[in-house]
């Protein structure tokens, strides 16, 4: 490789310019709860039907847990690179850069997957929606917003975000309205299926992979974190206020649907449940607007993740993982608007060219990356306490080590009950084993023979 594409690149800073409601807006954008709770919660209820609560209490401890650790590693760098920065400063730079490979993965993937789902949601109030065209045009408009100003994109994410928990109010005000069941019997005696039997608990396990699922992108605060005013101090509450937030959110809307539904075997046989609840409940026209509701959240997912996304790209640039000319493109930064706008460009072209991808072959090259990485934080945060090289970090989590070990025992049911669903959750896990595999390779072959790799903490 000629010597010019393996010097180091010197890329301009990202402007500290967000406060507290500016990072927990983008973060809970990231979150989005509407589309978690009409997208993924349907699989939970076909899993493991009224068993779902049991998943989301074991996915909200989880959660807690790890919301603690992403606090502390985030607190010591609160750097935009996220979760591969934290490993490869605890676990060295190739545990960091297998992190980073599995990040990539997981990060690319969501947009096409996202950008794919609109048109179902929105077929209530459009029918025969075209898929593809949908999904390019939603991809490339969140592309051009995320090119904007990072305080601009917090008040329009900010904005959405709003309308979002409007519809997720209307549906727990429906269900909560209109009880005609016990939640205590979801707990006492959870049933599933078109015979309402009795749950397993590898039902159970599948489900609480779902919710983990749901419930994750409290974490994407870091991402944030260089353009955070005191973002040591300050991005702690932004990760639990957003978790806080969310399994509220999220929680209730589930709970209200189960208490409610008129016959629990069709809600969990549906494909849009929620959706097919509030028509019954508050007639088709506010089902309309309630899909259309869920519509301008996954919107607003797309923009808050690219706004992440180019972020962790910037990171990875500055860091020079990719040689020239890619790390000069991704750590560029628009002159007005201060924001990685190359990288924006290279994430949403690369975003659009996977719609054209099956959305189910999509699901599944995402695999199981998010076990991998709680995996990998849980490990970093008792090997930094370990060696001391998070305690410069303004915030330490209470009952330590009790977060990671919750976490990591949690990741190892979660990867038992995955293998057992050989239909979906092996092929998931065995995908993510090929992305460390190729991200460890690339680390071996390339990155390792141009000498010391090694992530940039700015001051």
């Amino acid at each position: 490789m000629p010597d010019d594409q393996l010097r180091p690149v010197a890329p301009g800073p990202l402007t500290r310019s967000l406060g507290l409601l500016g990072v927990l807006f983008l973060t809970l954008s990231v979150t989005t709860p509407a589309s978690s709770v009409f997208v993924f919660v349907p699989d939970m209820l076909a899993a493991a039907g009224t068993g779902a609560i049991w998943a989301f209490v074991i996915a909200a401890i989880v959660c807690v847990a790890t919301a603690f650790i992403y606090a502390e590693l985030s607190s010591a760098w609160p750097v935009a690179g996220g979760e591969y920065v934290m490993v490869a400063q605890t676990l060295g730079p190739f545990a960091g850069f297998v992190m980073l490979g599995v990040n990539v993965f997981n990060n690319l993937i969501f947009l096409p997957v996202a950008g794919l789902g609109i048109s179902d949601v929105l077929s209530v109030v459009i029918p025969g929606l075209p898929q593809l065209p949908v999904a390019l045009a939603v991809v490339a408009a969140c592309t051009v917003v995320g090119l904007f100003d990072i305080r601009l994109n917090a008040a329009i994410t900010g904005c959405f975000l709003l309308l979002e928990v409007v519809t997720l109010v209307i549906v727990a005000w429906l269900g909560f309205g209109d009880a005609v069941r016990s939640p205590l019997a979801f707990l006492s005696h959870p049933v599933a299926g078109a015979a309402l039997q009795p749950v397993s608990a590898a039902s159970i396990g599948v489900a609480t992979s779902i919710a983990i699922f749901a419930l994750n992108g409290y974490g994407a605060a870091v991402y944030f974190g260089e353009e955070m005013h005191d973002a040591s101090a300050r991005i702690t509450r932004a990760i639990m206020l957003a978790l806080v937030v969310t399994l509220a959110l999220e929680g209730l809307p589930l709970l209200a649907l189960l208490t409610a539904a008129p016959d629990l075997a069709a809600t969990f046989a549906g494909d849009n449940p929620f959706g097919a609840f509030v028509a019954e409940a508050g007639g088709s026209g506010l089902a309309k607007w309630v899909a259309v509701g869920v519509a301008l959240a996954i919107v607003n997912a797309i923009i808050a993740w690219v706004l992440a996304c180019a972020r962790f790209f910037y990171g990875t640039g500055r860091d020079n993982s990719w040689g020239r000319p890619i790390d000069g493109w991704l750590t560029a930064i628009h002159p007005r608007f201060g924001s990685p706008w190359l990288a924006t460009l290279l994430l949403g072209g690369v975003g659009m060219a996977l719609c054209f991808i099956d959305k189910a072959l999509l699901e599944v090259w995402s695999g199981t990356g998010l076990i991998a990485i709680y995996a990998g934080i849980a490990v970093a945060a008792m090997i930094g306490r370990r060696r001391g090289s998070s305690a410069h970090g303004r915030y330490r989590m209470p009952l330590y080590p009790l977060a990671p070990l919750i976490t990591i025992a949690a990741l190892g049911y979660v990867v038992w009950t995955n293998w057992l669903d050989v239909a979906t959750g092996r092929p998931a896990l065995i995908a993510t084993a090929l992305q460390i595999a190729v991200a460890a390779a690339y680390y071996r072959l390339v990155l390792r023979r141009r000498g010391a790799w090694t992530v940039h903490v700015p001051e």
